[in-house]
């Protein structure tokens, strides 16, 4: 069989072709699997080898290698690998995919719907050489010890070293604590702020993510909706007095579900009116890595006093690693952080030392950072299949997706039909309505998620949803 490095010498680009370089590299890749220079399950050269060969950037390559993986040319295989796809027709069906549309989805008696409900990332690719041997290291290490409640103190300082190269906030390690997820995170700091005979006031964006409400609320907590436009949360208006919530949760980063992006005016304005009701902010940063248009915005925490600051990250890895890690983090000012170990020595530390340890391992390689960019890649590619699938369509407006893992659909007509229309099609979404707390303001539409599916499964899943979306 012929070997990856062989494949290399048949390739070259030109900067003087009109056509963009990665396009120039999925053109050619694409002539050698529809002539069988490459054969189905032939491996490519790592995306490093290629670059090095064709003198472009590693970016460059792997962005051409993203768009024949969605294209159904090539299949990643175990670890790192980049095989032609195995299940490739022999008689150039290369040629076919590029000149035919999708077919829509129709499902096969007691077939397993596509489930394009929002919330999962991709996980195929986490699974490299650095995170296995993280894993192997962290079940060879003893046992003889507990983690302490606070977290394990090298995950910790790791945990510190991410947030300041990533989101531009400095925080000591001692100001942090680890948990086992956003949720689990958000539970313990509402039980530490918990005053006894006096319930809680929580204010959370109205629509949001729904467990940001569901939560306080199974605690006891007096949950207070928020207004929020297509900037993100409205901060002109915020309660004040004996009305002001004590504790406000916002995205500001990347607001959930409809993608705003808190501009500097509001950001300061929400720290004063901390400052000025003696409240604190949870920044649940949930996915506010995988930005798209431009590099990750600085946090909100990164404007706060680090010391003395009122803004408490609610952290985790579920968008970039996977959610079945189960590993998170908050990072808060001595004025929250002593409150939060006591409530954890009562109740102890719910994460293994095994996926501390590997998580530690793992963001001290910068294997994170680097997946991370990886993924953005792959994710901005699949953001414009989105945008591409409902374009042209009357009384749909897709809403601006400058990062993160689902889109959202907003349509004229009416919601149930549409959502019942895809699952009787095999394609599970979620309806826009399910993000407010209170009364939507008469919009409809999808929310759905285009990360944790194949390539195929989104591809037929967009047909199905625009065609559902024409009908409705």
């Amino acid at each position: 069989m012929r070997t990856a490095p062989e494949v290399t010498l048949g390739l070259t680009v030109s900067r003087q072709d009109p056509r963009a370089l990665p396009r120039q590299i999925s053109d050619e890749l694409r002539h050698l699997v529809a002539t069988r220079v490459l054969r189905p399950g032939e491996p490519l050269p790592s995306s490093r080898a290629l670059a090095h060969h064709l003198k472009v950037s590693r970016g460059t390559v792997l962005a051409a290698y993203d768009q024949l993986l969605a294209e159904g040319y090539l299949r990643a295989a175990g670890g790192s690998r980049t095989v032609v796809n195995p299940a490739l027709d022999a008689a150039h069906p290369a040629i076919r995919v590029e000149k035919t549309r999708p077919k829509e989805h129709r499902p096969t008696p007691g077939e397993a719907p596509i489930d394009l409900r929002p919330g999962r990332p991709n996980v195929d690719r986490i699974a490299g050489a650095q995170w296995r041997a993280a894993w192997r290291k962290a079940a060879a290490t003893s046992f003889d010890s507990a983690p302490s409640d606070a977290g394990l103190p090298r995950l910790r300082n790791a945990v510190a070293d991410h947030l300041r190269r990533m989101r531009g906030v400095v925080r000591p390690a001692d100001q942090i604590v680890i948990t086992s997820g956003g949720r689990e995170g958000l539970a313990l700091l509402l039980i530490a702020l918990a005053e006894a005979g006096r319930p809680l006031k929580v204010g959370v964006e109205d629509p949001g993510f729904p467990s940001l409400r569901l939560v306080p609320q199974r605690l006891g907590a007096q949950v207070m909706p928020l207004t929020t436009d297509d900037l993100g949360l409205v901060t002109d208006n915020l309660p004040t007095g004996e009305h002001a919530p004590q504790l406000i949760v916002a995205t500001p980063s990347h607001q959930y579900p409809l993608g705003g992006s808190l501009p500097i005016g509001r950001r300061l304005a929400l720290l004063e009116w901390a400052g000025a009701s003696s409240g604190l902010i949870v920044e649940d940063d949930y996915d506010s890595e995988l930005r798209y248009s431009s590099s990750p915005l600085p946090a909100l925490a990164s404007l706060d006093h680090p010391q003395e600051g009122r803004v408490i990250t609610l952290g985790t890895f579920a968008k970039t690693v996977s959610p079945g890690l189960g590993v998170g983090y908050l990072a808060a000012a001595p004025r929250v952080i002593d409150r939060l170990l006591a409530v954890r020595a009562d109740l102890g530390q719910p994460v293994s030392l095994v996926a501390q340890r590997a998580m530690a391992e793992y963001l001290d390689s910068g294997e994170l950072r680097r997946h991370t960019q990886r993924m953005r890649h792959l994710y901005r590619r699949r953001r414009g299949l989105v945008v591409a699938a409902f374009a042209g369509l009357p009384g749909v407006r897709v809403y601006p997706m400058d990062g993160g893992l689902h889109a959202v659909v907003e349509i004229t007509g009416a919601e149930a039909p549409l959502l019942a229309a895809a699952l009787r099609r095999g394609v599970a979404v979620s309806g826009l309505s399910h993000y407010w707390g209170k009364a939507t303001d008469g919009r409809s539409g999808i929310v759905f998620g285009f990360g944790g599916v194949s390539d195929q499964n989104l591809a037929a899943g967009l047909a199905v949803l625009r065609s559902v979306c024409a009908e409705a």
